[in-house]
């Protein structure tokens, strides 16, 4: 089920409804609800991987509890590699056996090898990426003294499968959700609002800033072989605001959902695309996945503790694992490895964490520093995103050449489609000056414009809405 479908605006007010009225009789029906919405949610995809969900999440509730009762350390250990183990291997099977098989065979055949490889021919389950991670350090936590075990099973099912966060996150903490779960929850009409205000500012971004790029994005990366520079240009610059617009929509969406429900989720996005140095742009984006392998990855692994070799070291295998985590391709691979780059000679020269608070906060505009600082940082990331975008590496470094090449005969190339470039890109600068004076806030529907800041939003999402399916969301493919 699609967040911007037909059917998720029956199913939103239907549980919502439902929900609150059962507020009064009992917290442990209330959650029985969420639980049986959420996999009717994920079931709307494929019923079938919900049995899937069902082993992941009954595998880490009875391991938790196994090692938590461990009369020893060894028999600890042992449930906690169980849940690992399995939990990796889901993930590795669906996700990267057939980049592994394959991979293998081509290094083969450099060697003069020919290899016939047995490849899987599975669809990926939505969100396993997502619903493992919630798992993993879950376990994880519970393996270092870090929390004790839930004990009631509807509960830990639904801090794993909450359905506004359980196929593209944000990715939870049991630290977080499991006490919101737990305690009875008192309907806030303010807090409600406000959900709805950010649910509206989640479709926009999507279905009219996200969909609307994706139409030229698509385009022009399938051409990019005879368009010009300027035209690469733009095709990048489409998907730049694309996957932030899809992505960032998805999680207001989700945060927003979690408001009608009295349930704080993790915030996902702190406006990105306005950072100073690219150690901030990864603070401010996918925020609960950077911080989970910050967590439960980078520190294990001597995070900063030890000399600057341990450090670049330790960069390095974040962003190479961060970016096989997206996905089973070696474009994510160098994706991952450009941002490492990227991020050297701030570590190297300890200014990594120097632009720590908001840009301009408490001003209207930028200094030229600032302003510098934040052109350069989303070039560096639209550069980047050529590879995450590409089928192949070899596709991107053309696609960057050809961009580079400084070929601009014929101006911007226009498409015989739906959209005129000239009209989005005059809908990228408002979506810019929106996200700009809301900088310091979760979304722009705030102070005394905000009704007429509502409305324009609203008849953008009915004029430009009106040309568009409900289309996936990006991150459902990781």
């Amino acid at each position: 089920m699609l967040f911007n479908s037909i059917q998720y605006l029956f199913f939103l007010p239907l549980v919502f409804t439902l929900y609150w009225l059962i507020n009064q009789k009992s917290l442990k029906l209330q959650n029985a609800l969420l639980l049986a919405a959420s996999y009717y949610f994920y079931a709307c995809w494929d019923w079938r991987f919900l049995f899937l969900l069902m082993f992941s999440t009954g595998l880490d509730y009875y391991t938790g509890l196994k090692m938590y009762d461990a009369p020893n350390a060894r028999l600890k250990k042992f449930w906690f590699w169980l849940s690992i183990i399995v939990n990796v291997g889901f993930l590795g099977v669906f996700k990267y056996y057939n980049f592994f098989a394959e991979s293998f065979a081509e290094m083969l055949s450099v060697f003069g090898l020919q290899v016939n490889v047995w490849t899987l021919q599975i669809i990926l389950p939505v969100g396993i990426s997502f619903y493992t991670f919630h798992g993993l350090s879950y376990v994880i936590d519970i393996y270092k003294n870090r929390i004790e075990p839930e004990r009631n099973i509807v509960d830990y099912s639904l801090f794993v499968s909450y359905f506004p966060l359980l196929v593209a996150g944000p990715i939870e903490r049991a630290t977080h959700l499991l006490p919101q779960i737990k305690k009875p929850r008192i309907f806030n009409s303010d807090r409600a609002i406000d959900g709805l205000h950010q649910i509206i500012w989640g479709l926009f971004k999507k279905v009219v800033i996200a969909d609307s790029c994706a139409i030229y994005a698509n385009e022009i990366f399938s051409d990019y072989e005879s368009a010009n520079s300027l035209t690469l240009f733009m095709g990048a610059l489409y998907f730049t605001f694309q996957i932030y617009g899809d992505f960032s929509g998805y999680s207001d969406i989700a945060l927003g959902t979690s408001k009608l429900f009295g349930i704080e989720l993790l915030r996902n996005f702190s406006y990105p695309y306005f950072s100073r140095d690219i150690a901030e742009f990864w603070r401010r984006w996918h925020i609960s996945l950077s911080t989970w392998f910050r967590d439960y990855l980078y520190i294990p692994l001597g995070g900063s503790q030890g000399g600057m070799k341990m450090k670049v070291r330790n960069t390095f295998i974040i962003f190479l694992v961060s970016g096989f985590w997206h996905g089973a391709n070696w474009t994510f691979i160098v994706w991952g490895f450009l941002n490492a780059l990227y991020f050297m000679p701030l570590l190297l020269s300890g200014t990594n964490r120097v632009n720590m608070d908001i840009v301009a906060k408490g001003k209207t505009l930028p200094s030229l520093r600032e302003f510098l600082g934040m052109g350069i940082t989303f070039f560096m990331a639209l550069v980047a995103w050529v590879f995450f975008r590409s089928e192949t590496v070899g596709q991107a470094f053309v696609f960057l050449k050809r961009m580079f090449s400084f070929n601009f005969n014929g101006g911007v190339e226009y498409m015989s489609i739906e959209r005129y470039s000239v009209e989005l890109v005059l809908l990228l600068l408002f979506f810019l000056f929106m996200e700009w004076i809301s900088r310091e806030h979760e979304h722009p529907f705030f102070g005394k414009f905000k009704w007429i800041k509502i409305i324009v939003v609203l008849l953008g999402l009915i004029v430009l809405g009106v040309y568009s399916q409900a289309s996936d969301f990006i991150y459902f493919q990781f």
